[in-house]
């Protein structure tokens, strides 16, 4: 089997990146410049001079392009253009997304549809487009950008938690339809990272009209926000790390259906695999900051606090 995978792997593969203006996307398309693939690295329009003067310029094998995975015309546009160029993706690494932070209650179905198209819908659309050339040539690599959110969840980001089980219970099952195929499906799994990305989190339309201290749960986000900030901070995982670990995944020729990118991830899918239920559940809510304290200080003041609800 692994001398058939070498046989059908194209000579120099086509590899399609989104979410690439900073991050670990940014970190991908840097080291994926320097090895001999044909790389199309995208980003939305607003953020592509952002990537050049980052010190990356294209030539014949590397590509900048617009892209917003939520637009299916920009989508097809990008495809059709590869296709006739290249003739198709060889490799997809679907690695764009966003993060709200909210509670459950102060979503809104705007604020849904938004971060399940960026996180869940707009991948899986880019996937459907580039699976028929795999099978075609019986070799791919679809490359998922998950998190150690898609396997628990934290209060204030149900949404964000939400779109990467979607995308982890996709990807699971199209591990298993691509299988006989050759096309290897993938789920990168990073934790935290030391990075600055829990500044670019989206706030609800709940925001825009009143302030945290307005909110019946402010005391979650007054401890949340600085614990992940904390976690982030101390980190010793890099954006640039958890690209060589996508660039080793992609080189493999079986690579698995998950890959943990840090050794936070490690830790709870241990946590989440040994432990029984209640007492892992449990377990994450009493490590939680200043939870005793969160329905007293979080109770609204007034009846006019709940009103607004």
């Amino acid at each position: 089997m692994r001398q058939s995978c070498l046989v059908r792997k194209p000579v120099s593969p086509v590899v399609l990146v989104t979410g690439t203006s900073s991050g670990v996307g940014l970190a991908l398309a840097h080291r994926l410049a320097k090895l001999p693939y044909r790389v199309v690295a995208t980003a939305r329009k607003t953020s592509l001079d952002q990537l050049r003067a980052s010190g990356l310029h294209e030539d014949k094998n590397f590509l900048l392009r617009p892209l917003d995975v939520t637009c299916a015309a920009e989508r097809v546009a990008l495809l059709a253009e590869i296709a006739e160029r290249w003739g198709g993706v060889d490799l997809l690494v679907n690695n764009a997304g966003i993060a709200y932070s909210a509670v459950v209650e102060e979503m809104t179905e705007e604020d849904e549809a938004l971060q399940q198209a960026t996180n869940y819908l707009g991948p899986m659309a880019l996937t459907r487009l580039v699976l028929p050339h795999m099978r075609a040539q019986r070799w791919g690599r679809v490359i998922n950008v998950s998190s150690v959110s898609g396997m628990m969840a934290m209060p204030t980001m149900s949404s964000y938690s939400a779109s990467k089980f979607a995308l982890e219970g996709a990807s699971e099952s199209l591990w298993y339809e691509m299988k006989p195929w050759n096309v290897c499906v993938t789920l990168i799994q990073p934790g935290f990272i030391h990075s600055s990305s829990f500044q670019n989190v989206y706030w609800s339309k709940v925001f825009a009209e009143r302030s945290v201290e307005a909110s019946p749960y402010r005391a979650y986000y007054k401890n949340m926000r600085p614990f992940i900030a904390r976690l982030m901070n101390l980190s010793m995982t890099t954006p640039e790390s958890v690209a060589k670990t996508i660039v080793h995944t992609m080189q493999r020729c079986r690579p698995p259906l998950r890959v943990s990118a840090t050794p936070d991830a490690r830790i709870f899918y241990l946590l989440r695999r040994l432990l029984p239920r209640a007492v892992y559940h449990n377990f994450l809510y009493r490590s939680l900051p200043g939870v005793s304290g969160w329905i007293d200080e979080g109770t609204p003041s007034s009846t006019q606090d709940v009103a607004q609800h």
